[in-house]
């Protein structure tokens, strides 16, 4: 039995879901989402409860039916609350300004590195060591902030580079003299 599968959706206030085939377009006060969801899953919309149910309890229609009901979720708490990843820069020189839409790091690296704006992602910039990756995809958000920590991921040693704000990085103890 799946657990997140089987529970229903209520659709907050403000919140609109067209439904086309299996594309689904959702719209709220933070903006619109289209995306197309596995046609093996029935939904369900009555009123504004949505439920979710599946043919047979074949292995790959078992993982559909709740990886199907939390992307709609997603969309759902997206265009409704929407989703923030925070990022922090740890080592001594290592700042963010706003540039922009984009941002420039500097990362230790001989050059400062830059970062594109990307469609439906706000970047805001406290102090200048933090950054809070802002947008109404839930996928974009954590894609745009794990292509920012990648360019310099935290080391063990020192703990330096870009982590993200709830990271906890696991300390090596250095050589012994």
């Amino acid at each position: 039995m799946s657990r997140i599968g089987n529970k229903p959706i209520t659709i907050p206030a403000g919140v609109e879901i067209k439904q086309d085939g299996n594309t689904f377009t959702v719209k709220g006060p933070k903006g619109q989402l289209v995306r197309e969801l596995s046609s093996e899953i029935k939904v369900n919309i009555d009123g504004n409860e949505i439920t979710f149910e599946r043919p047979n309890n074949l292995p790959n229609i078992r993982a559909l039916h709740g990886t199907t009901r939390a992307n709609l979720n997603n969309m759902i708490v997206g265009v409704s609350e929407g989703f923030a990843r925070g990022l922090e820069l740890v080592g001594v020189g290592y700042r963010v300004q706003a540039s922009g839409k984009g941002l420039t790091l500097s990362l230790g690296y001989s050059h400062p590195v830059e970062i594109e704006a990307v469609e439906g992602i706000t970047f805001k910039v406290e102090g200048n060591t933090k950054i809070s990756v802002e947008g109404i995809d839930k996928q974009l958000v954590g894609q745009v902030a794990a292509n920012i920590r990648a360019k310099r991921p935290p080391e063990p040693y020192k703990g330096k580079g870009v982590k993200y704000a709830d990271e906890v990085i696991r300390r090596k103890e250095g050589k012994k003299g």
